[in-house]
């Protein structure tokens, strides 16, 4: 009788230690959400960072992805991120503006002379004071980076500069500057979140879009658009941001580890850019879209004028100075 009393408790401990190792082995699993496709730049991006986190812990945890919107567009996912819904998130600055309203001054158009510049800027100085500004706003700013500048096209007409844009309806993001900049250019703008884009060119409730080549070719704009203009309005910043409440759960380690990872996997977005934009233009020409790459930004700039100084007020002219002359 002792005997099997015995053999109960030891089977009771050994079910019990082997509950505890399968929790134990269990990872803990982040979300990740973002409006574009796993093929493009910022997708690549955040597969290498899934992936660097997964091997530094060992599996302990796991960064599960979830591309082309399936969590809803930039505004929904950002909103998620506040309430802890969802973990982390690649979205653009440009709607990150709604949230931390000072991130709208990387939206003046024609105010970043490169990509190298432009990374300069995030990295440097005015690009961390920035991310420490999101704490106050639910949010947990880990990196910046940028997936290119944004090109113009429509079905309607070429725009060889200022005067063809006159009229044309052009999907942007919700962004208070960019809708402004095209208004002042006689365009009328539609905010629109990306997974709604391509079904509202091909019915025509809007007539064109901008975006950078990389986000052209992999949401196919190409297949319902008949022409492109190489205009580099704007750069397209993105922030790594994380949900506060995920970022505090982890140890200090993770947390630089994190912090670490995602710089690395704005690196390799960069890099992606580059290989895009290397290919990309000659690409959408051979599926068909009339390509005008020789614009006048000039004429753009001239008839922005009345914008840059108003956008000059509100954001302070030091502080846009400091990003120019950022080397």
């Amino acid at each position: 009788m002792r005997l099997a009393k015995m053999i109960a408790v030891l089977a009771l401990s050994a079910n019990g230690f082997a509950a505890d190792q399968a929790t134990a082995q269990q990872p803990k699993v982040l979300n990740l959400a973002f409006v574009g496709r796993q093929t493009a730049p910022e997708g690549i991006a955040v597969t290498s960072f899934a992936d660097e986190i997964k091997a530094k812990t060992g599996g302990r945890i796991e960064v599960r992805l979830h591309p082309g919107g399936a969590l809803g567009g930039d505004r929904e996912i950002l909103e998620g991120l506040q309430i802890g819904t969802v973990d982390l998130a690649v979205p653009s600055t440009s709607v990150i503006a709604n949230f931390v309203p000072e991130v709208q001054v990387f939206d003046i158009p024609f105010l970043f002379r490169d990509f190298d510049h432009a990374q300069a800027v995030l990295d440097g100085p005015v690009g961390q004071e920035m991310l420490a500004k999101f704490k106050g706003k639910g949010l947990q700013g880990l990196a910046f980076g940028g997936i290119g500048f944004r090109q113009l096209t429509n079905s309607r007409r070429p725009v060889n500069g200022p005067d063809d844009v006159k009229g044309l309806k052009i999907r942007t993001q919700e962004n208070q500057i960019h809708l402004q900049v095209w208004r002042a250019l006689g365009a009328l703008p539609t905010p629109m979140a990306l997974p709604e884009v391509f079904t509202a060119l091909q019915q025509g409730v809007v007539d064109g879009q901008e975006n950078p080549i990389g986000a052209i070719i992999n949401n196919k704009f190409g297949q319902v658009q008949k022409y492109l203009t190489i205009t580099n309005h704007a750069f397209t910043p993105i922030g790594f941001v994380m949900s506060p409440a995920a970022f505090a759960a982890l140890s200090q380690d993770d947390q630089k580890l994190f912090v670490e990872a995602a710089h690395r996997a704005m690196i390799v977005c960069k890099n992606e850019v580059a290989k895009v934009e290397k290919t990309g233009v000659d690409a959408l020409r051979q599926q068909g879209l009339q390509v005008v790459d020789k614009v006048d930004t000039a004429k753009f700039q001239d008839l922005l004028k009345p914008t840059f100084a108003e956008l000059g007020k509100r954001f302070g002219e030091v502080t846009i100075a400091r990003i120019r002359d950022q080397k």
